[in-house]
């Protein structure tokens, strides 16, 4: 008898024991957990199902945009898990979007100002291509050449008439940007000398919408880059030294046409990742076909 409650006093004492060694194992495996914040640096396997963002947002000029898409396509056919958004807006849009950091790449058609310069000091500038800005009328009105001096006098209003520059007897019809624009600005600049444009002026916000309305209207004049130019409208040569130049890849590439400027991505400091590799990828040999084919003229690296 005194055996047996030896015996069951001993089972007891070890199954508190082991009771003990279990609680104080579970009590560890919980201050374990609680000592690694969920999603911290600490836990690694956490971090691992974290992706890393394969989004690249792109947005400003509606002249270089058709390169930033077309490129863009080519780069997420052998990137699949990479997304690249690109909207237009304007060159004045790209530059507040890369400073401010609404999207990761910003696109100008023309170099920042120096008022842009001193609000986002940290914008970078990336040269991508090079562009022309052509001269445009309607089918119907094919005028043979223009001087700078004469396409300034219609866009500040001293002329009038197509018949003052060997046209059709029409009252000119003046298109030209809005105020967002890189290419108005560039315009504004190296054709007008800074003079005001006339007060008649129909303000559009793209390249394309100035070739349509150019093509919808006989006695309109308009100005586009040189990827926008096709058979709806007419490229008027440009007048230089008595020697009419047509606006062309060509005649940009050996500087003969007066009127060109670059082509820009702006990043927010030196760009890494994604940005990086998109810009590479627009400065390698493919990616300079699609300045190409765009009608835009490559750079020479």
């Amino acid at each position: 008898m005194r055996q047996n409650k030896i015996t069951l006093s001993g089972i007891i004492i070890i199954g508190l024991f082991i009771g003990a060694v279990l609680l104080c194992g579970c009590i560890g495996t919980n201050e374990s957990k609680s000592s690694t914040p969920e999603g911290s640096s600490e836990n690694p396997l956490k971090q691992a199902q974290i992706p890393e963002s394969g989004v690249l947002t792109i947005t400003g000029s509606t002249t270089v945009l058709p390169v930033a898409a077309q490129a863009a396509e080519l780069y997420m056919d052998t990137h699949p898990d990479v997304d690249i958004q690109v909207n237009g807006g304007g060159s004045g849009v790209g530059v507040q979007s890369a400073g401010s950091g609404t999207a990761m790449i910003g696109m100008a058609s023309r170099d920042l100002k120096s008022e842009e310069k001193e609000k986002y000091p940290e914008l970078v500038e990336h040269q991508i291509a090079i562009d022309g800005i052509a001269i445009i009328t309607h089918k119907t009105n094919p005028i043979a050449s223009l001087t700078l001096d004469q396409v300034k006098a219609i866009y500040n209003g001293n002329i009038t008439n197509w018949k003052e520059v060997g046209g059709i007897d029409a009252n000119i019809v003046v298109i030209g940007r809005d105020s967002a624009s890189g290419t108005r600005e560039f315009f504004h600049e190296k054709v007008m000398n800074k003079e005001d444009f006339v007060q008649t002026q129909l303000e559009k916000n793209s390249n394309g919408a100035v070739k349509q309305s150019v093509a919808q209207t006989p006695a309109a004049i308009g100005y586009v880059g040189l990827g926008y130019i096709d058979e709806t409208i007419h490229a008027v040569p440009i007048l230089v030294d008595g020697t009419s130049v047509i606006p062309s890849i060509e005649s940009v590439k050996d500087k003969s046409y007066p009127i060109a400027r670059p082509l820009n991505f702006l990043t927010n400091g030196e760009p890494s990742g994604l940005i990086a590799e998109f810009i590479a990828f627009i400065d390698s040999p493919e990616g300079q076909e699609v300045v190409i084919d765009e009608g835009f003229v490559p750079l020479t690296r």
